[in-house]
């Protein structure tokens, strides 16, 4: 005999609960049948030490969809491992099963009928009631600490220059933070906003070039627990080559691995038993940086957006990857004694938003920030009968929205959307917001070009973000997915060396191939270049919008993969 339970989730997952627009209040039916609040917030305390991790969140206050990665490839040495894992084998390597809650939090598979289960993730007040939880367990041995990402990526923390994330995430009252896409509202908006925290911002690797100094603190030294806890920030190494280097013109940044290595020497000899690295590095580089650098015994790993459900150990180093979007927090109770970690017990601790009790106090709040916006980020602009989704290393479906958007509204043969891992997602049979779409493009240089290109450069510039993405050394490798295209295809081998991956290029429309020295009309947005001129890229894609009732995509197989 089949139970409820089962009965529930087979009619969840096949669409039998979701008559009308939405189907919120069948997922928290199911979710709340599925898990308890005491399950996700179930951890038998270890030690005397407990940190607590939140990453690239990107300005997402409200509970949200997020998809993980379907591909997420590897090269070289770490082809294989985690994060570079997805799917089915994700779900094999750490034995979860099909449908589960986990399966859904961490995996793409089945996420369109899962998401109708379990429903949104996150949201700062389910955040703040683990929090809490967590700090009434172990109030004087807690350090929380943010990542970074956290100023960027919505509406509203446009609207506000990251106002509105400042105001709520020092209600959550983190113990440090350092930053990536902070940096995009430019060094002089950052340094006030930095400035007003109540928390430091480490950047140990960031200097000013004007006067040769640092321009954040480099590290600072807590005490939980009876233990001396150092925490050196470490911000995106390559933020003025991703972003806009006209916008912080005197910083320079880098990985700077010398530098870190005297942070932790002197940060031991200052009487620090645990050394962590708040890092923005990417998971990648700071596996090659944990073997390299003595000394480190926790990097909080960000950038990357990657969620494991296990530390991956380098020596003596544990990697934590904490996810975004405010999907997860990560809880890493350590026993120190004699002035070392003896014993650790780890967690990533799901948000299911439908499960978790809001904390009142921060409702409240984030209504407040958003409320001069409320009527604005609920404008239905569509209805999504596919699933829009970004991240991934290829084209996603909310990106092929933005190229179909660009290539009709810019009157273009090809489209460029640049490969950012932000963005949100929109399961089939929802609105599409103006919300959602600023999740997806709401940024600080949105200019949309039009503009004439030789074949011989499209291969160059996907050649170049190849190697950003594909180099066997993670030290070059330099954010990002790659680029998304419109109305062009290629085929990429990611084993290849740079100027020798990208092959098979052909114009979409008449299957032609693209000719090295023919110019093509293309059309992009998020130029890092200083005064590029052209319509916001979230005016292009309501005015693509504007008359369509419904969007629907085709499955994109536009890029091949190759020797992988």
């Amino acid at each position: 005999m089949i139970s409820r339970r089962e009965f529930l989730m087979a009619a969840v997952a096949t669409g039998a609960m979701t008559a009308g627009s939405g189907f919120g209040r069948w997922s928290r039916l199911a979710a709340r049948q599925v898990l308890t609040q005491d399950d996700i917030l179930g951890f038998r305390p270890l030690g005397n030490v407990t940190l607590v991790h939140l990453t690239d969140i990107h300005a997402q206050l409200m509970p949200v969809w997020f998809r993980e990665p379907s591909t997420n490839l590897g090269v070289g040495e770490v082809a294989g491992l985690p994060p570079h894992v997805t799917g089915q084998d994700f779900l094999k390597l750490y034995n979860l099963d099909p449908g589960s809650p986990e399966a859904y939090a961490l995996t793409s598979t089945d996420f369109d009928a899962l998401a109708r289960t379990y429903g949104r993730m996150g949201g700062a007040d389910r955040i703040s009631t683990v929090l809490k939880s967590i700090r009434a367990e172990r109030e004087a041995n807690t350090l929380f600490l943010d990542g970074g990402d956290t100023w960027q990526g919505s509406y509203t923390s446009l609207k506000t220059g990251g106002a509105d994330m400042i105001e709520v995430m020092n209600s959550l009252a983190p113990d440090a933070m350092t930053g990536h896409w902070e940096f995009t509202y430019g060094a002089d908006r950052v340094r006030e906003l930095v400035d007003a925290l109540p928390y430091p911002f480490l950047g140990a690797n960031v200097r000013d070039t004007e006067w040769d100094e640092a321009v954040f603190e480099a590290y600072r030294i807590f005490e939980r627990g009876g233990v001396r806890i150092a925490v050196i920030g470490q911000a995106f190494p390559y933020t003025p080559v991703a972003n806009p280097r006209w916008m912080i013109p005197t910083w320079s940044f880098g990985i700077r691995e010398e530098d870190v290595q005297a942070n932790v020497d002197a940060a031991r000899e200052e009487g620090a038993e645990v050394v962590v690295l708040l890092s923005h590095n990417g998971f990648d580089v700071d596996r090659k940086l944990a073997g390299r650098v003595s000394g480190i015994d926790v990097i909080l790993t960000g950038h990357t957006h990657d969620a494991l459900p296990e530390p991956v150990k380098v020596g003596k180093t544990l990697l934590i990857a904490s996810g975004s979007n405010g999907k997860f927090l990560s809880r890493l109770d350590l026993d120190v004694r004699d002035g070392e970690v003896k014993d650790y017990r780890y967690r990533l601790i799901p948000i299911f938003s439908d499960v978790i009790e809001p904390d009142a106090d921060v409702t409240a709040l984030v209504e407040k920030v958003r409320a001069p916006y409320a009527d604005e980020l609920a404008r239905e602009l569509a209805t999504a009968e596919t699933l829009l989704y970004r991240r991934g290393n290829f084209n996603g479906t909310f990106d092929d929205l933005i190229c179909e958007a660009l290539i009709e509204q810019r009157d273009a043969e090809i489209a460029l959307s640049p490969g950012f891992r932000w963005g949100t997602s929109v399961p089939s049979g929802e609105p599409i917001r103006v919300e959602d779409l600023h999740n997806a493009v709401s940024m600080t240089y949105p200019a949309v070009y039009r503009m004439e290109m030789t074949g011989a450069t499209l291969r160059e510039i996907l050649e170049d973000v190849a190697d950003n993405l594909f180099n066997v050394d993670p030290y070059y490798q330099q954010g990002g997915d790659m680029v998304r295209v419109g109305g062009m295809g290629y085929a990429i081998d990611p084993t290849k060396e740079i100027g020798n991956r990208i092959s098979d290029m052909t114009l979409l429309r008449d299957g032609s191939a693209i000719e090295a020295g023919r110019n093509y009309t293309v059309t992009g947005w998020a130029s890092v270049n200083e005064g590029t001129e052209g319509p916001a890229i979230w005016d292009v894609v309501e005015n693509h919008l504007k008359g369509r009732d419904t969007v629907r995509l085709a499955p994109n197989r536009s890029v091949t993969v190759k020797g992988m």
